[in-house]
């Protein structure tokens, strides 16, 4: 299956609510007050990725490449940034 790749994309304000971007190109994207509420962003890339301002509300960031991202005033309640671990 192909990767979707939006490297460099202008996505500056766009609603991306619930959008499946899991392994998506987003390297230095504009997502600069992009609502992204439940998006399923598993195993991006979003290295240098202008996030400030976006809502990232319930969005799962799980294995997110966030290297160098922009993220001041984003907003991350409930986001899912990590996953513990299974004792098992």
């Amino acid at each position: 299956m192909a990767k979707t790749s939006l490297c460099r994309a202008n996505l500056s304000g766009a609603d991306l609510t619930a959008a499946v971007l899991a392994g998506a190109d987003l390297h230095r994207a504009n997502l600069r007050q992009a609502r992204l509420c439940n998006a399923d962003l598993r195993d991006a890339d979003l290295r240098d990725a202008d996030l400030r301002g976006a809502d990232l509300t319930r969005a799962n960031l799980i294995g997110a490449k966030m290297t160098g991202a922009l993220l001041q005033g984003a907003i991350t309640t409930k986001a899912l940034i990590w996953q513990p671990e299974d004792p098992t």
